[in-house]
């Protein structure tokens, strides 16, 4: 009887264990052929480019690790976030807001994170219009239209709209445009007054625009000479790249050095800045990011309201 009393209370456990075995025989283990890591991009410029790219790093993590890769970039930052609560993502390169969102919903862990030209690794948001705008500061959007990038963008839009809303600011009229790069364009273009976006100061030697207007030069090469930056917001830790909760610590830490490992490479410094316009990856932590999160309190910004 009491062997019988036993083996009723092992069998969720047993059933649970039997589910587990069962999906990893028709799957295969993570990082098998059937069962990929997938790592996911967010969409902050054009897909196809950071598909194109992300192959060269899948190949190179492929030889160093023996594992499968597949790579996605979802429609929006959210979609980025909600795959990490359905098991569809392993790794992403993230913007900070959805990895705060992604850790705090999903317990999703920041392990890289980006370094841009300079050896920057933190970076702030700008505000940008036309040089003919007759916008020269922040208070000459009273009353504009302005472009913001995506709901959970926190230098395209969190980071902007809390500066604006903290001088009394209010435009008549605010879109998404989902992407930097097609924010500047809508400025570019005249569709808006005025736009948020990323901000990077400029190559040291070169001189070249690294923030926002640098990602539609070759369409409008003129764009530095028609927009211009009228504002600042506060600067906040670069992009994470992003690891699944219950991902295996050992191949957790041996997909970070093969990424370090890689962006160390000729090959991988070109096709980080051709995927991102970034120079590198180094570690760092969730504490880095505490910073955000305070900034983000004082403003009573709320993932609830943002996802909503």
């Amino acid at each position: 009887m009491k062997l019988f009393k036993y083996f009723i209370y092992l069998l969720p456990l047993l059933a649970f264990i039997f589910f587990v075995t069962s999906r990893q025989l028709n799957e295969g283990a993570l990082g098998s052929k059937n069962n990929p890591i997938k790592i996911y991009f967010t969409p902050s410029i054009d897909a196809s480019r950071i598909s194109f790219n992300a192959e060269a790093l899948t190949d190179y993590l492929h030889k160093k690790t023996g594992w499968f890769f597949t790579t996605a970039v979802p429609a929006s930052y959210i979609a980025v976030v909600e795959a990490f609560g359905t098991d569809k993502c392993d790794i992403a390169a993230i913007n900070t807001f959805s990895y705060l969102m992604a850790n705090a919903k999903y317990g999703a862990e920041a392990k890289l994170r980006v370094v841009r030209e300079g050896n920057q690794t933190t970076y702030c948001g700008q505000i940008i219009t036309r040089y003919d705008s007759g916008i020269n500061n922040l208070s000459d959007l009273n009353g504009k239209t302005i472009a913001y990038v995506d709901p959970s963008s926190t230098s395209g839009y969190l980071l902007p709209k809390a500066l604006l809303e903290s001088k009394g600011i209010k435009p008549s009229e605010t879109v998404f445009a989902m992407r930097h790069d097609n924010v500047v364009t809508m400025v570019y273009q005249r569709q808006v007054d005025a736009g948020a976006t990323y901000y990077s100061p400029p190559d040291s030697i070169t001189g070249e625009v690294m923030d926002a207007r640098g990602r539609v030069l070759k369409q409008f090469p003129d764009v530095v000479k028609k927009v211009k930056i009228i504002a600042f917001t506060k600067d906040i830790p670069n992009d994470p790249w992003v690891f699944r909760k219950n991902m295996d610590e050992k191949m957790k830490e041996k997909l970070i050095q093969a990424i370090l490992d890689f962006q160390a490479t000729k090959l991988g410094k070109k096709t980080l800045f051709d995927i991102y316009d970034i120079t590198g990856l180094i570690r760092t932590n969730d504490s880095d990011y505490n910073g955000i999160r305070e900034l983000l309190q004082q403003q009573h910004i709320s993932f609830e309201k943002l996802v909503k």
